[in-house]
């Protein structure tokens, strides 16, 4: 049996591609099953997430068209040739080892890709589309991925303005922003993602202000906050503890006097600003008061940038771990033979012009 992944990613195909091969979570298995039958696998499992999709898959022998594959996926018809990458054997053990850990993503050492091969591989077990060959390489994938989250600092570290911006919060109010009111000044995409990340983390009480009061209020609906009125938000900021500003004004809104006189009337309690605008909306001016921790869209992304070099510091004890499970899992499953080549891409003249291109259920392997 011969194992492979065929696919394309963020790093070869642009978004208006790859939303055309996309799969909801829901119909992977439906799918797969599809792949399966028309395409001539022994086994399969279906990844699609919003950067990459990919065919992993088992077959007694490759002779197809791979691209062919897709062609069942694609919603219109639509030419992948240029954009797909196909590996077999260890390489393609390598490559899932490598996706399931965040190494292959858009965001060094993400994790939300793991819990997207998770339910990748159960829908496919559920489904009955693998065997004893991609389970045990899924199963692994996942043990391999815990190993490396664990013995590395793959996953620390903010990689994003938004969750730099809550790393920064829990570490002024003592990790607990339960019980933190935080505003957000402006409806910009930025300013709501900063916003986004600090619910997630158990900030529950949100004020919206925004000069089209409409807009604060659908904003704030999402978060089941409150709007402000735009002229009202000095004044709100009394009870608030953590301010998200990015409004696209082309001069300061929020000077060091207003706030000297803001944290007389709070009592000196902590303040925490963050200006992602530019212009910027906060007079710099105003991190000389006493408890008032101000952070510009620089000062993010500089912290951005020194927590990806520490992820990419890590990725040579990461390959590490992944080549050496990858040798000894080959061999466990007989995926290739030494300087044989597993899969052959051989396209077959005029294929795509009936079968399973057209319907049909003529398999791509055989």
């Amino acid at each position: 049996m011969s194992l492979f992944v065929a696919g394309l990613s963020y790093k070869t195909a642009p978004v208006e591609l790859r939303e055309q091969l996309a799969i909801m979570p829901s119909r992977l298995g439906c799918h797969g099953c599809r792949l399966k039958i028309v395409g001539g696998l022994e086994e399969v499992v279906l990844l699609s997430t919003c950067n990459r999709v990919e065919i992993y898959g088992v077959a007694p022998e490759v002779n197809g068209n791979v691209k062919s594959l897709f062609q069942l996926l694609a919603k219109f018809p639509c030419d992948v040739r240029e954009h797909l990458y196909v590996h077999s054997g260890p390489e393609a053990l390598r490559h899932l080892f490598a996706v399931s850990s965040g190494l292959d993503s858009m965001v060094l050492g993400e994790t939300e890709i793991t819990g997207q091969v998770k339910h990748a591989y159960e829908s496919a077990h559920d489904a009955r589309l693998t065997g004893a060959i991609l389970n045990r390489v899924f199963q692994k994938a996942l043990r391999v991925t815990k190993e490396i989250r664990t013995r590395t600092a793959i996953g620390r570290g903010a990689t994003s303005v938004g969750s730099v911006a809550v790393e920064l919060a829990e570490k002024i109010f003592r990790q607990d922003l339960s019980k933190h009111t935080v505003m957000i000044i402006g409806a910009g995409k930025m300013g709501e993602a900063c916003v986004r990340h600090l619910a997630k983390k158990g900030a529950q009480s949100i004020l919206v202000s925004n000069r089209s009061f409409d807009r604060a209020q659908t904003l704030a609906a999402e978060f089941n906050g409150q709007a402000i009125r735009f002229d009202d938000c000095l004044q709100a900021m009394t009870d608030v503890d953590i301010v998200v500003s990015s409004t696209g004004c082309p001069q300061t809104i929020l000077h060091r006097s207003d706030v000297a006189k803001l944290m007389a009337n709070r009592g000196n309690r902590p303040l925490f600003l963050i200006d992602i605008a530019v212009p910027r909306d906060i007079d710099p001016a105003v991190q000389d008061i006493d408890n008032v921790y101000l952070y510009n869209i620089d000062d993010l992304e500089t912290i951005v940038r020194q927590n990806v070099r520490h992820r990419e510091q890590e990725l040579a004890q990461c390959r590490a771990i992944i080549d050496k499970h990858t040798a000894a899992l080959a061999l466990k499953i007989g995926a290739v033979q030494e300087n044989e080549h597993d899969v052959c891409i051989q396209p077959q003249p005029g294929w795509l012009s009936h079968g399973a291109a057209a319907g049909g259920s003529e398999p791509v392997f055989q």
